[in-house]
């Protein structure tokens, strides 16, 4: 899995590729955690080269999300959804926890 991350002046676009499971979460928890130490919590997060995504990845999302909606400080938005990886997320409930977006200029544009 590769991670890259790049900082905007309102928010953070992290690019998400590969299988996000119980072997990589941990590397995207920390990267997630890397941004919000140091105060910033509006994330667009890009998973449109994520091939699967297992309960493992679906828990570090949701958790990133609760530290950064904590107190009202931002969110996370997921962008260019794969159909696999959006299937997932209904199945778990989570599509109504997460502003999903088509592109990553509208998603920035609007956090």
């Amino acid at each position: 899995m590769e991670i890259t991350t790049q900082q905007y002046k309102h928010c953070d676009l992290v690019w998400v590729s590969g299988r996000l499971d119980s072997a990589t979460s941990p590397q995207l928890a920390a990267a997630l955690q890397a941004i919000t130490d140091t105060g910033r919590f509006k994330i667009v997060l890009d998973l449109s080269a994520v091939e699967f995504i297992s309960s493992a990845g679906l828990r570090i999302l949701i958790h990133a999300q609760k530290i950064c909606k904590r107190y009202n400080r931002g969110q996370i938005i997921l962008t260019n959804v794969p159909q696999n990886v959006y299937a997932a997320l209904d199945l778990a409930g989570f599509t109504t926890l997460f502003k999903i977006m088509n592109d990553n200029l509208t998603a920035v544009g609007n956090i």
